[in-house]
This record gives structure tokens, sequence and C-alpha cells, in this order.
């Protein structure tokens, strides 16, 4: 097998030789981030969240339990590269069609590997997570497209990766009566699995106007993950504004951002984000630690909650707003990923608690109208 040689190169000047897999691409250029997933890279390099990205996989072998059509969590591909440090040139697992190069080839996604991503994590992990391109290019070439690379601030990236047209998913359960609106920032296919249980779940392209998904005439609106920046998405902060206080709201990651601006909240950029399966979260008001899976840069200002919002999550590894709920509104999120796919389970009873919610309001509701008609 012949060997492509290639480099990554960092804005910061950093270079890593090695080996070019995946797809033929002379410069792949994005948003340098690393991911500490110990397993569940089709996952990842799937989810819409990872647009304008390079991830980087600090696990050291990457594609051993080869790939499979029922892992992925989109319609295909939105990161614009991977970094590993040694792809598995065999894969072995019941379940898998094909290995990783291959699906990295069929979906376009350029890749290196034989990378110290020991290194190159260190280097992030203390000056931030920064633009870099790697490829068949030459050095000088490789650094000039890092330097022009503008990252994931001031860039709207949800519209590349947001539906055309609305879709439904039907509920699970045939007798369920709910009916839930999912605002599809990027969303990954495992949290429409989630709702589903609950309910019959009708997707809309994140433009979709407040008028026209109160029209709907939903029991509840979800709000989805997706990649960038959240002030770069102000379409979707004014339809949440018309949104609360008419039905109730439950957001995951980008949706969690987004509800913070619509009701006057800030979000900041992270050093270097949160990407992974494994990041403790403290539940404030039970003291519970969940471990939770996260992919996000940035992050609701817990400062600007005041007479807005509560915390309801918090961080332990930095003190991060994992959570909150509107004052006053039937309206609450989380900064990570209650569905994982990949990550654990411990957070997966908010989407029980978004169920709960909307029968209760149902149930007032309905008793409010009955008892108007008297």
């Amino acid at each position: 097998m012949t060997v492509r040689e290639g480099a990554l190169v960092l804005a910061d000047g950093s270079v890593f030789e090695g080996e070019l897999i995946g797809a033929d691409s002379t410069i792949a250029a994005g948003e340098v981030v690393f991911n500490t997933v110990l397993s569940g890279y089709q996952e990842v390099i799937t989810d819409p969240s990872y647009a304008g990205q390079i991830v980087t996989f600090t696990t050291p072998h990457i594609g051993n339990y080869g790939v499979n059509a029922a892992d992925f969590e989109s319609r295909g591909t939105f990161c614009r590269g991977i970094v590993v440090r040694e792809l598995a040139r065999r894969h072995s697992n019941q379940r898998a069609d094909s290995s990783l190069d291959s699906m990295l080839r069929r979906h376009g996604v350029p890749g290196i590997a034989g990378i110290d991503t020991r290194r190159l994590t260190r280097i992030i992990r203390d000056t931030g997570a920064m633009p870099g391109a790697f490829g068949a290019a030459g050095e000088a070439e490789l650094r000039s497209a890092a330097d022009s690379e503008p990252g994931t601030d001031g860039v709207d990236l949800v519209r590349q990766v947001t539906i055309d047209d609305g879709y439904t998913v039907d509920a699970l359960d045939p007798d369920s009566r709910i009916r839930i609106v999912a605002i599809d920032f990027g969303m990954k296919r495992n949290i429409a699995v989630n709702l589903a249980r609950h309910g019959t779940v009708e997707v809309v392209p994140a433009t979709t106007s407040a008028a026209d998904i109160l029209a709907r005439d939903a029991d509840g609106v979800f709000l989805s993950n997706g990649p960038g920046d959240p002030a770069m998405a102000p379409y979707g902060v004014e339809t949440i504004q018309g949104l609360i206080g008419n039905v109730p709201i439950f957001g995951i990651c980008l949706g969690h951002q987004l509800l913070g601006r619509a009701i006057g909240a800030g979000t900041v950029k992270l050093p270097f984000g949160h990407h992974g399966g494994n990041h403790p979260v403290r539940n404030i008001a039970t003291g519970k630690v969940e471990i939770t899976s996260q992919n996000h840069n940035f992050a609701v200002d817990p400062d600007s909650l005041s007479g807005k919002a509560t915390m309801t999550h918090v961080n332990l590894n930095d003190g991060v707003c994992e959570g909150l709920r509107v004052d006053g509104e039937l309206a609450f999120s989380v900064q990570h990923h209650p569905e994982s796919n990949p990550g654990p389970h411990d957070s997966n009873y908010l989407f029980q608690e978004f169920a709960d919610m909307m029968k209760h309001a149902s149930a007032s509701s309905a008793a409010a109208n009955s008892n108007g008609g008297r």
C-alpha cells in the first residue's frame, strides 16, 4: 500500500508530520479540537455539531471495530477532517460493514494518522483551540491556510447543517398523543429516537418561525444541538423568543445557548471547549454527579442569568453552566448531551422531565378550557 505523506500545521506554527488517510485532499482546514471518547468515533464524525472543525481523537487506536450504517448520527459527515495517532488497518466487529478508512473516503472526509496526539492535545489545552490545516501541500501553504481559517467564531455554521425540508418521526408508542416540534440546528438522530419514545416528532429547519411552529399546535418544542457560535444564529433566538410562554421548551447544547440568548443572557467561547464522554456535571437540585457526553465550544455566561433563569447544572471541571431553567416559564435546557451516542446515559432522565412537563401543561390547558366553557 502506498503511503501518502502529509503534515498538520497549526496557526501558531506547530508542525506535525504524518500519513494521510481517508479522502484525498491537498489541504483541509478548520478549527482543531480534541475529543476524549474511548469509543464512538463514527458517531463523532457524523455529528453535525463538528461542522467547521478538525477532530483530534486522544484515544490512540481508532477504527478497530469498523463502522456500520446504523451508527450514523446524521445524513452524512460535517467535520473538516480527523487526526489520529494510529488508524487500525483491520477492523473486527460483528456489526461492522466496512472500515473507518473506507467510510472517510466515501464521504469525502480527509484525515491524517501517525500524529503525536498527546503533544497536539497539550498544545490545544494550554493555548486554546486554534485553526489548523493538513494535507499533501507544502508547509508554507498549510500555514497560510491555517492563518486564513476563521475557525468557529463569527461564522453561521447552522445554515450549513440544518435540513432543507421537514420530516416526521413516528412515536415508538402508537398510543402516544404527545406531539413535539424539534428545531434542527444540527440535530443528531439519536435525539429524535429519544424524543420519539414520548411522542411523534416533527423536525423543522432552523429558520422556521415561531408563528409557523405554534400553528402546528404541538405539546412541546425541542431545541437541538448544532455547531458554532450562537451569536451567529439570531433567527433561532428570535424564534425562541416567540415560543417562550406559549409552549413547553427543552434545549440541548446549542439549543441551550440559544435559549440563554433568547432571555437576554450572554454566551462566551471556551478556551478549548468540551468534547468527550466523561465530563462530570453536578445536578444542583439533587447534588448528584452525572457523567456526561459533551461537544461544544461556547457556553452560557452564568453571571448573566440573574433575574432571568436559574442555573440547574454545573460542570465540575471548570464551573461552566451546564443547565438552566427560565424563571416563571416552562422552559429548560442543558449544555451536555443526555441522548449520549457516544457516552454515558446518566442524564437521559431529562427526556422524561420534558415529557412530564408537556403532559402537565396539556392537562392544565384542558382544565382551563373546561372551566372557561362553563
